[in-house]
C-alpha cells in the first residue's frame, strides 16, 4: 500500500496556498492575502510538525527503529528541502510579482532608501509621536542573564557601533566599542505593521505611499542611541515548539516511552530562530548566548518576518484590489424575522455558511434565551469567536433561569486561553461546564435545545448539527454546512452524545448518528464494504468523499481495496491526502482534487451509492486516526429529500470545478469545458434559492 508522507502531503497543500498568491486573476491585494495565509500556516507547520520530527531524530536508535516512519531524519531532510523551495518561491513571488503589481496598481512598499527628504522628516516626526514610547530596549551586557523571546512576536536587532567619545571637558566614560539592543516590534499596540504616508491619489504617476512598522523604527531608533555614529538594524523572530504531535503515527506503550524519553532530553520547548541573513555575526553570537539557541535551531530568514501581518495591509478603499462583495444570502425556508424555533420544528432545514447568514444561529440561540417553553441548552464549544454572539446567548439563558450544559474542549490548539476564559465565565454564571479528559477531545459541533410543544405541552427536542464551529468570526471565512432538525430519533441521539460527557455511558442503538470513537470508524469501514459487494456483483458502486485530510491507514487500506474490487472512488481533500491515487493495480478507480480559493473549504461529506438510495453525511470527522479512534466526533445523515439534493448539487458543482481545482500533484484541472469555478456557482445557486422579499403593497389613497 503507497502511502504519501503526511508532512510532504500538507507541503502540497501549503503549495496550493501559495499558487492562489501566484495566480493573476486573483485580485492582486486577495494575493497578499494568501501570502499571508501561507506565512501562517507555514508558522504553524514548524511548530507542530517540524517539531516532533526534530524531537524523533534525537530518539535512541531502536525507539527510533519501532515508528512506522523508521528514517524520521530522512523525512525531515526532505521537509526542509521543500520548505526551502517554497520559501525562494514566496520571495521571488512577493518581490518579483506583487511588489511591482502593486506599484503598477498605484501603491508602493517602500524601503527606507526609497524616502524622499521630506517623506523622511514626516517618518522621524511619526516615530517620535506614535512609536518611542512603544519600545522597550533589552541591552544584551553582562547584566542580562537571559533573554527571552515571545513565540511568534518579530523582534528588532540593533548593532551600535563606532561611538562617539564624551564632550570635551566631560567626566562622563566612553562608551563600550559596540552594543546589541533588541526591541520588541510594537505591532498589536501600534494598531498593525504599516504606515501610510500621506499624500497620493493612488495612481502610477500618485501612488499610495506605504512604509513597513520595522522601517519606521530603521529611520528613527538611531535618535535613541545618540553615542554612537553607526546603527544596523536587523530582525528576527522565535517560534517555539507546540506539543509533541505524534498520535497519527504511534499509540499505546510505544507513545509513552517516546514521550518519556524526550521528556528526560529536554527542560524547555526547541525553537525555531528566525534572522536577517544581513545581521552582523557579531549580534547573531549575541543573540543566541542569551537565548541558549543552537545552530540548529536557527533559520536564514529575510529582512522581514510575520507576513501574517499582511492580513492588516491598507486597501485604501481600493474595491477593484479585493475579491467582489458576496453579501450573506438570506435562508430561503426559515423566516427572516419573528420566531425561528416553530420553524424548525415543522421541518428540517440546512445552514451553509459563509454563503447564507451564521445570524441565524446566533438568533436562534437568543430566542431560546428567551423562550420561556425553553428549559434546557446544551452545545459543545470547539473554537468560539473572542467576543462570541453564542456565549453571550448562552450567558443571557443562565439570567433567565434556563439549565445549561457547556462541553468546552480546552486542548484546541492555539485556542485554549480563549476557551478557558469563556469556560470560566460560564460556569461563574452557572452553567454546568464539562472539559473533556486528557486523552480525548470534543471536535463534534452540536447543539441541543429542549422546548415544551405548545400544543401537548410535552417537552421536545430540537437540535443544529454541523461540520463548523460555532464561531462567527471564521463562519464569515469557512465553508460549512448545517442541519437544523427536531427529528425524535435523531435529537434523542444527539441527546446521548452529551449524556455520554455527562455520565460517561456510551452512546448505544444509535440508527442515525455515528459518532467516534464508538461507532464512526466501524460504520464507514461497513459502508465502504457493502460498495465493495456491489461492485463484484456489477452493480453501480461509488464513494465520494469530501474531507480535509486523509491519513488514517485502516481507512486508506479500506479505499485502496473497494478500488481494486472496482468501486469508483472520488477524493475532495483539502489539506492532507497520504493515499496515492491513479496506480496500476492499487488505486486505478480513484481520483483526487483539492480545492483552494476565497473560502476555506472547511466541510465533510461522504456520499455512498447505496444501490437504489444513496446515503448522504455531513461529518465533523476527517479520515485521520485521531478523528476516528481519540475525539469525539459526529456524522449525520440529511433525511430530507430536498436537502440531499441541495447538498448535492453544491458538491456536484465543486466535483467539476475547473478553474480552482487541482489535482493530487497540484495541477490545474483544467478540462476545455466551460469555466465552472465552484464557489461562485454555489453563491449563484444559493442566490437563486432565497426567495425575494414580497413587495409591500401601496397605500390606498
Amino acid at each position: 500500500m503507497e502511502i504519501l508522507p503526511r508532512d510532504l502531503s500538507w507541503l502540497r497543500f501549503n503549495a496550493r496556498v501559495l499558487q492562489e498568491a501566484q495566480c493573476p486573476t486573483v485580485p492582486l491585494l486577495e494575493r497578499l492575502k494568501f501570502l499571508a495565509i501561507f506565512s501562517a500556516n507555514l508558522d504553524e507547520f514548524f511548530k507542530v510538525r517540524v517539531a516532533t520530527l526534530r524531537r524523533l531524530v534525537k530518539l535512541k536508535k531502536k525507539t527510533r527503529a519501532q515508528l512506522p516512519q523508521a528514517r524520521p531524519k530522512r523525512l525531515l531532510a526532505e521537509v526542509l528541502a521543500e520548505v526551502q523551495r517554497q520559501q525562494e518561491l514566496f520571495g521571488r513571488t512577493f518581490r518579483e510579482e506583487l511588489l511591482p503589481a502593486l506599484k503598477a496598481a498605484g501603491i508602493c512598499l517602500l524601503e527606507p532608501e526609497e524616502l524622499t527628504a521630506a517623506e523622511r522628516e514626516w517618518v522621524q516626526h511619526y516615530f517620535e509621536d506614535e512609536v518611542r514610547n512603544l519600545l522597550s530596549p533589552v541591552v544584551l551586557d553582562d547584566t542580562l542573564h537571559h533573554l527571552f523571546l515571545k513565540d511568534q512576536a518579530s523582534y528588532l536587532t540593533f548593532h551600535l557601533t563606532r561611538p562617539l567619545g564624551p564632550a570635551k571637558g566631560s567626566r562622563a566614560k566612553k562608551a563600550p566599542a559596540e552594543r546589541v539592543v533588541v526591541m520588541e516590534l510594537p505591532t498589536k499596540r501600534h494598531g498593525g505593521r504599516f504606515v501610510a504616508l500621506p499624500g497620493g491619489a493612488g495612481t502610477p504617476d500618485s501612488p499610495h505611499r506605504v512604509l513597513f512598522l520595522d522601517d519606521v523604527v530603521r529611520v528613527g531608533a538611531p535618535g535613541m542611541f545618540e553615542g554612537y555614529q553607526q546603527v544596523a538594524v536587523n530582525a528576527i523572530k522565535l517560534s517555539r515548539d507546540a506539543e509533541l504531535d505524534i498520535e497519527e503515527e504511534v499509540s499505546g506503550d510505544l507513545l509513552a516511552k517516546i514521550r518519556s524519553s524526550l521528556a528526560k532530553r529536554a527542560t524547555g520547548y526547541p525553537a525555531r530562530l528566525l534572522y536577517d541573513p544581513a545581521m552582523p555575526p557579531a549580534v547573531l553570537r549575541a543573540v543566541k548566548h542569551k537565548t541558549g539557541i543552537t545552530d540548529e535551531e536557527l533559520v536564514a530568514g529575510s529582512r522581514y518576518h510575520n507576513f501574517r501581518d499582511f492580513f492588516g495591509f491598507p486597501d485604501f478603499g481600493r474595491r477593484d484590489l479585493l475579491n467582489p462583495a458576496w453579501p450573506a444570502l438570506p435562508h430561503p425556508t426559515l423566516p427572516r424575522t419573528g420566531p425561528l424555533l416553530p420553524a424548525v420544528l415543522r421541518r428540517d432545514h440546512l445552514l451553509h455558511p459563509p454563503y447564507q447568514r451564521f445570524e441565524v444561529l446566533t438568533r436562534l440561540l437568543r430566542e431560546a434565551a428567551h423562550d420561556p417553553r425553553v428549559s434546557a441548552l446544551s452545545i459543545t464549544l470547539y473554537r468560539v469567536a473572542s467576543k462570541s454572539a453564542v456565549v453571550k446567548a448562552l450567558l443571557k439563558a443562565l439570567k433567565n433561569g434556563k439549565q445549561v450544559t457547556v462541553v468546552v474542549e480546552l486542548k484546541a490548539r492555539f485556542d485554549e486561553e480563549n476557551n478557558t476564559f469563556w469556560a470560566e465565565k460560564l460556569q461563574r454564571a452557572g452553567a454546568h461546564v464539562i472539559f473533556t479528559p486528557p486523552e480525548l477531545k470534543c471536535h463534534a459541533k452540536l447543539l441541543l435545545l429542549t422546548r415544551r410543544d405548545e400544543a401537548t405541552d410535552e417537552p421536545r427536542r430540537l437540535a443544529y448539527l454541523s461540520t463548523g464551529n460555532f464561531n462567527e468570526s471564521t463562519a464569515d471565512l469557512y465553508a460549512d454546512h448545517g442541519l437544523f432538525t427536531a427529528h425524535e430519533e435523531m435529537t434523542a441521539e444527539v441527546d446521548q452524545v452529551f449524556r455520554y460527557f455527562q455520565t460517561g455511558a456510551a452512546p448505544t442503538h444509535l440508527r442515525h448518528l455515528l459518532v467516534a470513537p464508538f461507532t464512526l470508524r466501524a460504520q464507514l469501514l461497513r459502508l465502504i464494504g457493502a460498495e465493495v459487494e456491489r461492485a463484484r456483483r456489477g452493480e453501480e458502486a461509488y464513494i465520494i468523499l469530501k474531507i480535509n485530510s486523509l491519513e488514517d491507514p485502516g481507512m486508506m487500506a479500506a479505499l485502496y481495496e473497494a478500488s481494486q474490487a472496482g468501486v469508483h472512488i472520488e477524493l475532495l481533500i483539502r489539506g492532507i491526502g497520504c493515499l496515492v491515487p491513479g496506480l496500476p493495480g492499487q488505486s486505478e478507480t480513484i481520483s483526487q482534487r483539492g480545492l483552494v480559493d476565497r473560502y476555506l473549504e472547511h466541510a465533510r461529506i461522504y456520499v455512498f451509492a447505496n444501490g437504489s438510495e444513496e446515503k448522504i453525511y455531513l461529518s465533523s470527522a476527517d479520515f485521520m486516526t485521531r478523528n476516528l479512534d481519540r475525539r469525539v466526533e459526529v456524522a449525520f445523515p440529511v433525511l430530507d429529500e430536498s436537502l440531499r439534493a441541495e447538498v448535492r448539487q453544491l458538491l456536484d458543482l465543486e466535483r467539476h470545478d475547473n478553474v480552482k481545482a487541482r489535482g493530487f500533484d497540484n495541477e490545474y484541472l483544467i478540462n476545455g469545458q466551460p469555466p465552472l469555478r465552484a464557489q461562485e456557482a454555489e453563491y449563484r445557486y444559493l442566490k437563486k434559492l432565497a426567495r425575494p422579499r414580497r413587495a409591500k403593497k401601496p397605500r390606498a389613497g
